[in-house]
């Protein structure tokens, strides 16, 4: 039924010909449906850009999902080194959430007990030997563990003050505040998030993960460039085999231009016989 309205649109403004009717006759809900479309287009381009910097709560990664957090740890206002990779695999040994040494987790889930709500930044440490996170304790690869009421020792920015575990978590990169809380296991990752776990006396503003922020977006831009990339082998293979089709073809004709040349020597033969 749509259609049909709408050839009738397309048939009425074909049908006036530009003429002096045309102003009376001019199809309004055919110009209204090209706005309407304009419009719909402009407002999805806007909402995806919005969704990418706000991410939904509640989306969680799946088995095929492939998602990039940045991470960083601050005791006692020090910023400790990018955590190293994960001790118990790399590559495709590695945990479904891990990672490589470059301030970054790759949450890649293998299984169920890695996927969906179970992927938090609890599940992550439980699966990096050596690390050691809850609401009261924080103990880092190579480092002292620190446990809430405790101060902060001597030659930190923070010494002689009473420290608490605290764990800031930010959307993405563009995101300029976020949320506080001391639970691991309520920090669930979503794509392009920014965590810092830290140390620190009540009321100091916590640091984002900023060393780490030039690797996340590149990770990120190339994920979101993958799919390009793959068709520029595609190109340069069709192009080549007419280049070498088209080369015998041209020395073949070279013989062909030759055989005009004896006929011409006959001239002498008809001047001689004149002459007698």
């Amino acid at each position: 039924m749509a259609g049909t309205t709408t050839g009738k649109w397309v048939a009425r403004a074909g049908s006036t010909g530009g003429g002096r009717t045309y102003r009376g006759q001019r199809p309004v809900n055919w110009y209204a449906s090209l706005v309407l479309i304009c419009v719909l287009g402009v407002l999805s381009v806007v909402y995806s850009r919005y969704e990418r910097q706000h991410p939904a709560v509640g989306v969680a990664p799946t088995t095929s999902s492939r998602w990039y957090v940045a991470v960083g740890f601050d005791e006692c206002g020090t910023i400790l080194p990018n955590l190293g990779a994960n001790p118990n695999g790399t590559g495709k040994n590695a945990p479904g959430l891990s990672t490589t040494g470059n301030g970054i987790i790759n949450v890649a889930p293998h299984t169920a007990a890695e996927s969906g709500n179970n992927a938090t930044l609890a599940k992550f440490v439980s699966e990096y030997p050596g690390l050691k996170l809850t609401s009261s304790t924080l103990k880092f690869p190579g480092t002292a563990q620190f446990t809430n009421g405790e101060r902060c020792p001597a030659k930190t920015p923070q010494a002689g003050k009473v420290g608490n575990i605290v764990i800031h978590v930010w959307p993405n990169a563009q995101h300029g505040s976020g949320t506080t809380t001391k639970d691991p296991a309520s920090v669930k990752f979503a794509d392009g998030q920014l965590i810092e776990v830290a140390f620190l006396p009540s009321g100091v503003s916590v640091p984002k993960p900023v060393a780490a922020l030039p690797t996340l977006l590149q990770d990120e831009a190339t994920a979101a460039g993958s799919t390009t990339t793959t068709t520029a082998p595609t190109t340069s293979v069709n192009t080549s085999p007419p280049t070498t089709a088209a080369s015998p073809s041209t020395t073949a004709a070279a013989p062909a231009t030759t055989v005009p040349t004896p006929s011409t020597t006959t001239a002498p033969t008809t001047t001689t016989t004149k002459a007698k």
